[in-house]
């Protein structure tokens, strides 16, 4: 017996990602910046300081790549590690350099962003980002529930 699948959901929010990834690079490219770099300043620029478990936890993504993002970044002098009590355990937080260039950078996003959602009117940009905050709070209690179930 066939099982009958329709994968083309997932096949097309995998291309956009794709493309979307592709397109922040670009746009980032003059400050000689990445799409995961930006996802790191984004986030603590939102978020403030979080530590290093926290932020891969926050942008479900493992701790090698992030530590190598990280790092790159601390080269740059655009993010800083302050131990914590814990010497294991490091906060990062953006550094006054990070502070001054975002502007610029998020005009730059913004730009890719305007450009992307050209002819999306507002309610329906408006109703995607509604789908996906549920979407992405259905799949992030999901996660969690079962790693709860695995410990």
């Amino acid at each position: 017996m066939k099982i009958e699948t329709n994968l083309t959901l997932f096949h097309r929010l995998h291309q956009i990602s794709r493309l979307l990834t592709k397109r922040a690079n670009q746009a980032l490219q003059p400050f000689d910046l990445y799409s995961a770099q930006w996802t790191v300043i984004y986030t603590l620029k939102t978020k403030g300081t979080l530590t290093q478990r926290e932020l891969c936890e926050y942008l479900a993504v493992e701790a090698p790549p992030l530590t190598r993002n990280v790092q790159r970044l601390v080269k740059k002098g655009l993010v800083r590690q302050i131990c914590g009590k814990d010497k294991r355990t490091k906060r990062i937080e953006l550094t006054e350099e990070a502070h001054l260039q975002y502007p610029t950078w998020e005009r730059a996003m913004a730009d890719v962003k305007q450009q992307l959602m050209e002819g999306v009117s507002a309610d329906t940009e408006e109703q995607l980002d509604k789908l996906l905050v549920e979407w992405l709070s259905t799949i992030e209690q999901e996660t969690c529930h079962d790693q709860r179930e695995e410990s």
